[in-house]
């Protein structure tokens, strides 16, 4: 497995509430933390998978599962340089 760091934005909403983030937990995203910034929400994740894909593909249907909607997956610059860390 490998950690993989990646922002998932969420489409139309410009923050993320604590009762939201509670259900975003309970759907799996425990090693995701929820941000805003200028109008725009994100979590940030930090994603032990066997690959980016599997990361990002789980990542975003716990956030639909939430009831979000991704509208972009950014991945952290410094971490995509090595493509995830062997854990």
């Amino acid at each position: 497995m490998k950690l993989y760091v990646f922002d998932v934005f969420l489409k139309g909403k410009s923050e993320v509430t604590d009762d939201q983030a509670d259900v975003l937990f309970v759907q799996g995203c425990d090693d995701g933390t929820p941000a805003c910034r200028d109008g725009t929400a994100w979590i940030h994740f930090d994603r032990l998978a066997p690959s980016l894909e599997e990361a990002i593909q789980s990542a975003v249907t716990q956030v639909r599962a939430a009831g979000f909607t991704a509208s972009k997956v950014e991945l952290d610059a410094t971490a995509a340089a090595g493509l995830g860390v062997s854990s």
